[in-house]
Order: C-alpha cells, then structure tokens, then sequence
C-alpha cells in the first residue's frame, strides 16, 4: 500500500505540501489543475509548475484525480468527440510528467452531494452529512447555493462554472436511462482506455457518492454488481475502480471487502473512510476508527493486505477538529490521523503474516 494525500494547490489549500510531507508514510500527493473546466485541454505549463512544486517537496504525483469528464460525453452529444480529443491529450501530458492513474468519475451534473458540510457531531467537532428526507424537499438549485457559499475554496465537482447552466443540464438530461449512461460510458472508454495502455496510466473510475439516483439522474457506479459491467465494458488492466470505501458503503447493502477481494487486480487506487448509516437513510462522515462508523475498515484493510495490494491509497474525507478552518472534508488532522489508524492496521497485519507457526503459537 502507497499513501498518498489529496492537495488542492497552492492558494487553494490551507495545508502546505510541508506539513504532507511530515505525516509518516506519505509518499506523494493526490492532485489537479482544480480551475481547469471540465473538457478542456489541461496546459502543459501548469502540470509542470506542479511537477516542480512537488519535487521540491520530494513528493511524487503519481495520481491525479480528477480530470473531470465534459456532461456532452456523458450525454452523448455530437460534440462529445472535441472533448474527448481534449482529455486524450491530457492523458498524454500528464504521462510525460510520470503520472500512473487518472481518477474520475461518471456521475450525471453533481459529484458527491451532501445536505449539511458542517454538521456538529456529538463531541463537537463537524463533519460533512447526508439527509436523505431533505434532498426529497430541497430545489437543486437551493442546494447548489448553500454548497458554493464556502466561497474561500472550489469545492470538487462543485464548482461555479460546471453548474452556472443547470437549468439546461437538468433538461438535457430528462429521458435519460442508465442504459444511456451506460452506452456513453463504453464510447468514451473505448476512446480513452487504449491512450492510457499506450502511455502506461491506469483510468480509475470512482464510485457514485452516494450510491444512489439523486434528484432522477442516472447513477451506474454503485453495487459490486455494476462495478463487474464497468469492468467487463473494456477488459484492460488500464481499465481500474478508484474503490472509495465510504461512497460504497452509504449503502448498506454493499459489501466493500468481497468487492476489494473479487476486483483486487483492477483496484490502483483505494479511498478509504467510514461514515455512519441511519436507518432512515441519513449517513454522517466519521473518523476512519472501525467503532466509530457503520463501514467495516479494519476488515477492508485486511482484505488489501491479503491480496497483496500495491496500489495507492489515501484517507478520504475526514472531520473538521481542533477548531481546524479549512475546506470542508479535507482538513489536515484527521485526514492524518486516519493515516495513522490506518497504518497501525497495516502494519499489524504485516506483522503477524511475518510470524512464525510458533511465534504465532506463542501470541494466541
């Protein structure tokens, strides 16, 4: 297992590349040109100035996330083809710079969507939430403004200019099945996948968070069941899950670790957090600690270590403590102590595979 950590850039992050550098393990950063709308070409020039600030930083930046995908391609549009040639040439430089996975994701107008950034919980610190009663009774457009007065960061897959047309996206979508999704998905894999084999990137795919349709838009990426379509639409080993353990796991029904265990071989990039499920449906984003959520982490990092997993992973989503001001989900204390949890777990593991018969014998 490689950690990495999620860094939104220089003046748009409150956490400096020299404090990633000081969390044990951490080898490289998780990063994009954030200002880049979606479908167009990502300059050169910038993923260089990246390339540099993370030398410097004896940081690697292995994996990007996300190169977001244009609405016309998921749409099926004519133009889809112009913007497609666009993400074939970013694919293309961000090799030249030693980049080996592309996360992305396919989920129709909004990505991650939640109710509340900043619900307290009952020690006091906050965390992001999810109440399903109130997206039934909230207008999209009311969610969007409440999501974007965090005006001092871009929030992913939230920003201004992918949503200022909403009215036209909500209608363009109408009539839309998964099966069109579906379709529209195979049309851009089939474009991009043999860029990525012949420039040595694995495309990894991220989970519909939550995994569930919202406000009627299609969503594909949610059960282990899709997750084995997606693979079988082109079978390449650059044809990879991003498997995110808290968007798959909001839904009780998924069972994160016969996932890891089935799809291990095409998994290069690994989220892992907890949230806690309501039986109403709410859920609420936890520490990474197994006890503290509804998602079973001490045994999804078992099951990693048992495959003999090599990829790249990172804590996702973390609580705001300590009085921490940053950007919602992604503050530096317990993103870094869920490395920590998450290592110990490791490391364990690595541990007691190393022992002896007797060794072993003598600890049980």
């Amino acid at each position: 297992m490689r950690m990495i950590f999620r860094w939104f850039g220089e003046g748009n992050d409150t956490i400096s590349l020299k404090q990633i550098r000081q969390i044990p393990g951490v080898e490289g950063i998780v990063w994009a040109l954030h200002d880049v709308p979606a479908g167009e070409e990502w300059p050169l020039e910038r993923i260089l100035d990246i390339q540099k600030q993370a030398d410097q930083a004896r940081l690697h930046l292995d994996v990007v996330e996300s190169v977001n995908v244009h609405e016309d391609i998921k749409l099926g549009r004519p133009t889809r083809d112009l913007y497609i040639r666009n993400y074939i040439r970013t694919i293309e430089k961000l090799a030249q710079v030693g980049v080996k996975v592309i996360c992305y994701n396919f989920m129709p107008i909004f990505d991650w969507l939640r109710t509340d950034l900043h619900k307290t919980t009952e020690d006091g610190a906050t965390a992001l939430f999810f109440e399903k009663a109130k997206i039934h009774g909230i207008d999209p457009f009311e969610l969007v403004r409440q999501i974007n007065e965090n005006s001092a960061f871009t929030m992913p897959g939230w920003e201004p200019e992918r949503l200022e047309h909403l009215t036209a996206l909500f209608e363009a979508y109408k009539g839309v099945t998964e099966e069109d999704l579906w379709e529209n998905l195979h049309y851009f894999l089939n474009a991009i996948i043999p860029v990525a084999e012949q420039n040595g990137i694995q495309m990894a795919i991220h989970p519909d968070d939550p995994p569930w349709s919202i406000f009627g838009l299609p969503r594909i990426i949610t059960s282990q069941g899709n997750l084995r379509k997606f693979l079988a639409l082109h079978d390449s080993p650059a044809n990879g899950i991003a498997l995110c353990s808290g968007s798959l796991g909001a839904n009780p029904d998924n069972d994160i670790v016969a996932m890891i265990r089935e799809f291990a071989h095409r998994i290069p990039f690994a989220h892992i957090r907890n949230v806690k499920r309501f039986e109403n449906g709410d859920f609420i984003e936890t520490s990474h600690r197994t006890q503290d959520g509804s998602v079973d982490i001490t045994g999804i990092v078992k099951a990693y270590h048992e495959v003999g997993f090599t990829g790249y992973a990172r804590p996702d989503h973390g609580r705001h403590i300590w009085d921490e001001q940053c950007r919602p989900g992604y503050g530096l204390y317990d993103r870094a102590l869920g490395i920590m949890y998450l290592w110990g777990l490791w490391d364990a593991y690595e541990r007691n595979a190393g022992l002896s018969s007797n060794e072993k014998r003598d600890v049980n």
